[in-house]
């Protein structure tokens, strides 16, 4: 995408007005709007796919999957406002059919851990950093899916659109708010429960 359309704003807007923008151009000819959209969009469909339990090697599969249907669909879309609706439930759709045929499959436990880790970076901070964020995960496990998948699709937008979450997690726009309040403190009762700090 452009600099002057980055100049205009659009760093101040919702992950959803970027996307349909980023899409308009991209359907307009501008062959780098689509690394606007990728950008935009690929954090959120990551935690929505996460909420489905996925680790991140099966998470970058199902990512990977919804970008390839998008590109051969995205004729489909006629209303550029619903791209990142469409991404959503596509991934949604990718995240809950690889749960399906992983279930079916014979877990095997991943002995490449040593590998994945930076080598540059202390193991001591390595340990802590992963205890909180186990513990944080954990805590976010914990309460009911409604809350889980809430918390994974907002924790990570600065403004979200309410209204796009409302159809998205079929959801009045005047429930998110104190839904959100209340799964976040059910969140930290279980962090404090858990011995947490």
């Amino acid at each position: 995408m452009s600099e002057n359309r980055r100049a205009e704003g659009q760093l101040d807007q919702s992950p959803w007005n970027r996307a349909s923008e980023a899409f308009i151009a991209w359907r307009s000819g501008d062959p780098t709007a689509v690394d606007e959209l990728v950008a935009t969009m690929t954090p959120v469909l990551w935690h929505v796919v996460r909420a489905y339990g996925h680790d991140r090697q099966a998470s970058e599969d199902v990512i990977q999957g919804t970008w390839l249907g998008f590109v051969r669909l995205h004729q489909t879309i006629e209303d550029p406002k619903a791209v990142a609706s469409w991404l959503i439930t596509s991934a949604r759709r990718g995240a809950a059919a690889h749960a399906r045929t992983a279930r079916r499959a014979a877990p095997v436990q991943d002995e490449t851990l040593h590998d994945a880790l930076p080598d540059e970076e202390p193991a001591e901070e390595t340990a802590l950093r992963d205890d909180e964020a186990s513990r944080l995960w954990g805590a976010v496990a914990s309460v009911d899916e409604r809350c889980r998948k809430l918390l994974r699709v907002v924790a990570f937008l600065d403004r979200p659109d309410y209204h796009s979450l409302s159809q998205d997690l079929d959801m009045p726009v005047g429930s998110i708010g104190p839904t959100r309040a209340r799964c976040l403190a059910k969140v930290r009762t279980a962090l404090t429960k858990g011995g947490g700090r």
